[in-house]
């Protein structure tokens, strides 16, 4: 029996709760750029913490287009989570405090919200895609306008 796209949708939230090590594609030009990245689930918003100075700051800042892809599965069945979306830099004080605390190696690498080398980013999602483990079709949802 299929399952409804509500329920492909809530399956994916769940594997997404809390921090999650995700691979990020950035581009440089045309040379596309993939890096491990720790990805905060908040309300169905996703948040990625990174130096101002940082390759992947600068090259969002040029092109936001960004992807996300987050393994899934085992040795016996893999599957994954692919997003599509775009980057901004969050500048509101409030959030890059509260969305900065929930990251737990903060106050390794930043004094407290206001350093100027912390950059928090949002990643307003465009497109999703699912493939669970052990399956060979992907389920793809695309996020409404207004959506996290």
């Amino acid at each position: 029996m299929a399952q409804s796209s509500d329920g492909i949708q809530r399956e994916v939230w769940e594997h997404l709760k809390d921090r999650q090590s995700a691979y990020l594609a950035t581009a440089e030009g045309d040379q596309p750029r993939v890096r491990p990245v720790t990805l905060l689930d908040v309300d169905e918003k996703f948040w990625i913490a990174t130096g101002t100075r940082s390759q992947k700051a600068r090259q969002i800042r040029r092109n936001p287009n960004v992807e996300i892809c987050i393994p899934l599965g085992d040795q016996e069945s893999s599957g994954y989570i692919r997003i599509a979306g775009v980057a901004s830099v969050v500048h509101e004080d409030a959030l890059r405090q509260s969305i900065g605390e929930k990251f737990g190696y903060f106050g390794q690498f930043w004094s407290d919200s206001e350093d100027a080398d912390y950059t928090l980013l949002r990643i307003r999602r465009v497109e999703i895609e699912y493939m669970r483990p052990g399956e060979n079709d992907a389920h793809t949802f695309i996020v409404r306008p207004g959506s996290p």
